[in-house]
């Protein structure tokens, strides 16, 4: 399994929370988006490794390419950050035998029929019933906007 040192659901995915405080504080050095939908989105694609510091690798994956990538053996000092937009990724990795241990909920905007979980967060009912299901195979889920921010466990906000 690949060295992962952050899972995070966040819609805005690369923003100035990640490419500072999160990559400052794991040492990441590789940025895994994975999203079936932006993979074929070059565009934003570019913009999105614009926003990314030097150094630091950015790739964008489907589900599958993503599950296959991180079951392969680790690579000598890779620290890779994985970035979603919703828990019902991280489930379909987490299906397909992605150990995951810890996952960080950030920012999740309130659109169409998401109604306000907590701040900053917003989610859907389809969405609540996906963070149980991941809660309950006993993986933590934190809500935590930057490092220095005391992290709140997402079990205890339903």
């Amino acid at each position: 399994m690949r060295h992962i040192v952050l899972v995070r659901i966040d819609d805005r995915l690369i923003h100035g929370q990640v490419v500072t405080a999160w990559i400052k504080q794991t040492d990441g050095n590789r940025i895994l988006i994975v999203d079936d939908k932006l993979v074929n989105d070059r565009m934003m694609q570019r913009v999105l490794k614009a926003a990314a510091p030097p150094g630091i690798s950015i790739e964008v994956k489907t589900i599958l390419e993503s599950s296959d990538l991180l079951k392969q053996d680790p690579e000598p000092k890779e620290n890779i950050i994985i970035l979603v937009k919703t828990p019902e990724v991280l489930e379909s990795l987490i299906e397909q035998g992605v150990e995951i241990k810890k996952i960080i909920l950030g920012g999740m905007g309130l659109t169409g029929s998401r109604k306000r979980f907590n701040k900053n967060v917003a989610i859907t009912d389809e969405e609540a019933a996906c963070i149980k299901r991941i809660i309950a195979k006993g993986i933590v889920m934190e809500f935590q906007l930057v490092p220095e921010e005391s992290a709140v466990n997402v079990e205890k906000l339903f």
